[in-house]
């Protein structure tokens, strides 16, 4: 089954969403990882075959590290804010090389219960360097924090706390004022472009194919006081002193000439979503326009930076 063919009839009010996955053992690891690096909120691996004449036990003693990271058929369950976002996950996940042997098997509404205070429980404020935090609402800002993003769980991907938000953000903190034009290419929550915003910079568009995201974006920017444009990718025109796209390595390749043509000479380029075994794959593919570059790895995904030369 297809993430088209995983449908829904109208789900309950206050529903979370499960996207579950076939996965076979090799994949559970860089399944997970994805998962994570899409903003589910949790993800769990069961025995697929449980139940059943083929179930096989994979812990070994008390206490000790299971042997495996799954099993040889394993059920993957992300958990995710809504639909929107569960169903682009589903989208995204097959156009990955480590998903070859895996399959999408839907999409489900999870019975109601008090998620607000189950998913406040989960997400405490994010230290992105010692002075610039990632705080939900519902926490006050910790003493030493100059710069604040204000950001809850909603509805796109983005919160701050997978290492490659937290290394864009990073990047962007340290390399502040960022120029005054800067683009976020796939903008899941606007953390990017608002994180941009509050290191200098002025002329600010955000896009995304997803229309949820594009508003998740526009409703955080306004909470947080951050002027920027928000809307799909035809906004996105012209040359810009930053281009951040934080996305997956697949789509990143495809999008190579866009995003390099949106960078003016002498502009930076900001890719995250990478795999650290991914990196030569980026380097070539960029290779005609930029020479890439790993600038800051993180729990075995990388952060790649080019500045775009004159041609010669």
């Amino acid at each position: 089954m297809n993430a088209e063919d995983a449908q829904l009839t109208q789900p309950p009010a206050g529903s979370l969403f499960e996207l579950v996955l076939l996965v076979p053992e090799a994949a559970v690891d860089d399944v997970s990882d994805a998962l994570g690096a899409l903003d589910a909120l949790s993800v769990s691996v069961e025995d697929a075959d449980a139940m059943t004449d083929a179930e096989s036990a994979l812990f070994g003693e008390p206490g000790m590290p299971p042997p495996k990271e799954g099993w040889q058929r394993s059920r993957v369950v992300a958990l995710f804010p809504t639909d929107a976002a569960a169903r682009e996950a589903a989208h995204l996940l097959p156009a990955q090389d480590f998903f070859e042997g895996c399959a999408v098997q839907g999409v489900r509404a999870v019975a109601e219960q008090d998620w607000v205070r189950l998913t406040q429980s989960q997400f405490e404020p994010v230290e992105i360097t010692p002075t610039f935090w990632i705080v939900p609402t519902w926490h006050e800002p910790p003493a030493q924090a100059r710069e604040v993003i204000r950001l809850d769980p909603g509805l796109a991907f983005g919160t701050g706390t997978h290492p490659t938000t937290r290394m864009c953000l990073r990047w962007i903190a340290q390399h502040g004022p960022v120029g005054p034009r800067v683009l976020d290419y796939g903008c899941g929550s606007g953390i990017l472009a608002i994180g941009a915003a509050k290191f200098g910079a002025g002329d600010i568009v955000a896009v995304d194919i997803d229309p949820a995201a594009v508003e998740s974006t526009r409703l955080n920017a306004e909470a947080n006081h951050a002027q920027l444009s928000a809307g799909l990718p035809d906004l996105a025109r012209g040359e810009h002193d930053l281009v951040l796209a934080n996305i997956l390595a697949t789509p990143l390749k495809v999008l190579a000439p866009l995003l390099c043509e949106h960078v003016r000479v002498g502009g930076q380029l900001v890719l995250a979503g990478i795999l650290a075994r991914q990196a030569e794959e980026l380097i070539e593919a960029y290779a005609p326009w930029v020479a890439l570059q790993v600038s800051d790895e993180q729990d075995g995904w990388i952060l790649m930076t080019a500045v775009k030369a004159e041609k010669v």
